[in-house]
């Protein structure tokens, strides 16, 4: 007898995901996949419901029909706390770091034992924290600024050090919102070095404007357009698709 092929598994499986507030679909029927280890970018003009997509993915709005399942997990159902637990890390567009905690400390207080009211009590800096607070430092390029105050980084800086945060949690997939808004072109070119180094274990979801950057980093880029896929594939099949072109790299 003929034994069937076995389903892809994906990282991450969107389907058929719509979200309305009243009666407006920010997202409308809306299905993709992420592989593992990959970095995917959402691209699309303003209003097209990119940050609606990783706000549904991380439970912060809630779908109205649709599913979302992360390594076979259903994302719909869970809290928001939850579904970090499982594996899923977000940085919003401003950073939220600590202004007043060093860089050594803002990443302590976000290694994985620390998080629960028991966890932070009870935590100790012990080698495992310490070695992996340094190694974290070193991918964020943020080694040798250990000991500064997180207010006196420069705004780049600030970015990488929330990433390294979110980093720490060891997440199999990191969503990041517009990582390089605001950073000098050198700055850009260290964060597109940084995520194409982090995704040896690991999915990034990124959503972005700066088409260099895209370029730098995308293995696949999904282009949305009022809450539904306009177009994807590499960035070379998206910069060449005159619906593209029309709706978005024209303006």
């Amino acid at each position: 007898m003929l034994v069937g092929h076995q389903p892809k598994e994906f990282l991450l499986a969107v389907e058929a995901l719509t979200v309305s507030f009243d009666g407006f679909k920010a997202v409308n029927d809306l299905s993709f996949y992420v592989d593992e280890n990959e970095i995917r970018v959402i691209i699309g003009p303003n209003g097209a419901g990119k940050t609606t997509v990783l706000d549904l993915i991380c439970g912060k709005t809630k779908a109205t029909s649709g599913s979302i399942q992360f390594r076979g997990k259903e994302l719909t159902r869970m809290r928001e706390n939850e579904i970090v637990k499982t594996g899923v890390g977000r940085k919003f567009q401003n950073p939220s770091i600590y202004d007043d905690l060093t860089v050594f400390e803002n990443l302590e207080i976000s290694y994985p034992r620390g998080r629960s009211v028991f966890g932070a009590l009870t935590f100790t800096r012990d080698a495992a924290v310490r070695d992996r607070v340094h190694e974290v430092a070193e991918m964020i390029f943020l080694k040798d600024r250990l000991n500064v105050n997180a207010d006196l980084l420069s705004h780049g800086q600030k970015q990488w050090l929330e990433i390294g945060m979110l980093l720490i949690q060891d997440p199999d997939l990191l969503m990041l919102d517009e990582p390089v808004a605001g950073m000098s072109v050198s700055e850009r070119a260290k964060t597109a070095e940084l995520l194409n180094r982090i995704i040896k274990n690991r999915s990034v979801l990124v959503i972005e404007h700066d088409m260099k950057f895209v370029e730098d980093i995308a293995h696949k880029v999904t282009v949305l357009h009022q809450g539904q896929i306009l177009s994807e594939g590499t960035m070379e099949k998206v910069k060449n698709d005159l619906k593209v072109v029309e709706v978005y790299l024209g303006h």
